[in-house]
């Protein structure tokens, strides 16, 4: 797929979020101290949210991903980030809606591990 083209999804995708991903976007990730792009163009693929600075990409699954081609096509895409020195956090819907505090110390966790820092909040 064209850049522009992935650039134009990516901007659909933004402004048509999943209750999900505006949850982690509006009540954390806009707020996170290290800055997080949403439906972030990475070569042909977009992801639903990710941090330069630790090179992690934090995807929120719904139940399309427990299909086997689409497992399988996620396992792909986590190897090519990986050889990119991109790490991967996935999360389900459920563990938006029921575990959210949980979910959001987690990416302060990865992001602290990967950076090799604490993050902090101002």
């Amino acid at each position: 797929m064209a850049g522009s083209t992935l650039s134009q999804l990516a901007r659909n995708l933004r402004n048509n979020a999943t209750p999900q991903e505006k949850k982690l976007w509006f009540r954390f990730l806009r707020n996170f101290p290290l800055p997080i792009h949403r439906q972030f163009v990475i070569e042909n693929t977009i992801v639903d949210f990710y941090c330069h600075q630790a090179k992690l990409v934090i995807e929120i699954d719904g139940s399309q991903h427990l299909k086997p081609k689409q497992t399988e096509l996620d396992a792909k895409r986590r190897e090519r980030l990986h050889e990119l020195g991109i790490d991967v956090l996935r999360f389900t819907n459920s563990d938006i809606d029921l575990y959210f505090e949980l979910t959001c110390v987690l990416i302060i966790e990865k992001v602290e591990e990967r950076i090799g820092k604490p993050v902090v909040w101002l």
